[in-house]
C-alpha cells in the first residue's frame, strides 16, 4: 500500500512539473510571438513614415501626397519584387536550418524576420487608412487570442483538421495567382472568406499542436529543443496572426 501511493505520489509531482513547464513554454511561444509582432508593427509604421513626403514627385498617391525616393525605391522598382519574397524565402530556409543553429539563434533569426514582413508590409498604410489599420489590428488580436485559447483548452482532438486546412491553404495560394491574371473582384472577396476561415482554424490547430508536442517531449527534457520547439511555434502562431490580419483587412480595411 506504502508503495503503491509513493508510486502515485510520484505520478502527481511528475504531471504538476509537466503542466509547470507547459505553462512557461506557452509562455515563452506567446511572449516571442509579440515581440516579433511589435518589430513587424514597429518596421511597417516606419518605412511607411519615411516612404510619404510632401514633396512633389514623379508618384503621387491618393492622398495628395507622394513618393520619397525611398518609397519609389521600395514601391516602385524592381526592389519590390525582393521586399515582398524575402520574407517568404526566410521561412522555407529557417526550416532548414532550424536543426543547424543554437536556439538563441533560432530566435534572433525570427526577430529578423519578422522585421522584414514589417517593411514588406509596410504598403497597406499607403493603401488603407492607420485608424482602419488599428481597428484591424485589435479586432484580430481578440479573434486570435480567443481562438488559440479555444485550441489550448478543447479536450477535443483537432489534429485531424492538418491535412484539411493545409489543402485548404495550397488552393487558396492558387486561386490567389490565378487571380493575379483575372482581377475578379467576386474571386478576391471568396479567397478574403476562405483566408480568414482557414486561419482561424490553423491558429486553433496550431496552439493545441504545440501543446501536444510539449507533453509528449517533456520526459525527455531537452533544454535545447525546448528552445527551438518554443521559436517555432512563436513563428506559426506569427504566421496565422499575420495572415488572419491581412484577410481581414480586405473586409475591415477603409481605403485612401
Amino acid at each position: 500500500m506504502a508503495d503503491y501511493q509513493t508510486v502515485r505520489a510520484g505520478a502527481g509531482a511528475r504531471s504538476a512539473q509537466i503542466d509547470k513547464g507547459l505553462l512557461a513554454h506557452m509562455n515563452k511561444v506567446y511572449g516571442t510571438m509579440s515581440v516579433g509582432l511589435v518589430l513587424t508593427a514597429l518596421a511597417a509604421w516606419a518605412i511607411a513614415g519615411l516612404a510619404v513626403t510632401s514633396t512633389p514627385s514623379e508618384y503621387m498617391l491618393r492622398s495628395g501626397e507622394y513618393l520619397s525616393p525611398l518609397g519609389v525605391a521600395i514601391f516602385a522598382t524592381p526592389l519590390k519584387w525582393v521586399v515582398m519574397l524575402a520574407p517568404l524565402a526566410m521561412v522555407f530556409l529557417f526550416g532548414a536550418a532550424l536543426n543547424r543553429i543554437s536556439a538563441a539563434g533560432a530566435q534572433l533569426y525570427f526577430y529578423v524576420y519578422a522585421a522584414l514582413v514589417g517593411v514588406s508590409l509596410s504598403s497597406i498604410f499607403l493603401v488603407f487608412t492607420g485608424v482602419s489599420i488599428v481597428q484591424t489590428f485589435l479586432i484580430t488580436a481578440i479573434a486570435f487570442a480567443s481562438l488559440s485559447l479555444w485550441g489550448y483548452t478543447t479536450k477535443k482532438d483537432i489534429s485531424g483538421w492538418g491535412a484539411f486546412l493545409i489543402m485548404g491553404l495550397v488552393g487558396l495560394i492558387i486561386a490567389s495567382i490565378v487571380n493575379i491574371f483575372l482581377g475578379s473582384p467576386a474571386v478576391h472577396f471568396a479567397i478574403s472568406v476562405i483566408g480568414v476561415l482557414i486561419f482561424a482554424g490553423l491558429t486553433a490547430y496550431d496552439t493545441q499542436r504545440i501543446k501536444t508536442d510539449y507533453i509528449q517531449h517533456a520526459q525527455a527534457m531537452d533544454e535545447e529543443w525546448l528552445g527551438k520547439s518554443a521559436i517555432m511555434g512563436a513563428l506559426n502562431l506569427y504566421l496565422d496572426f499575420i495572415n488572419l490580419f491581412i484577410f481581414l483587412l480586405q473586409f475591415l480595411g477603409n481605403r485612401e
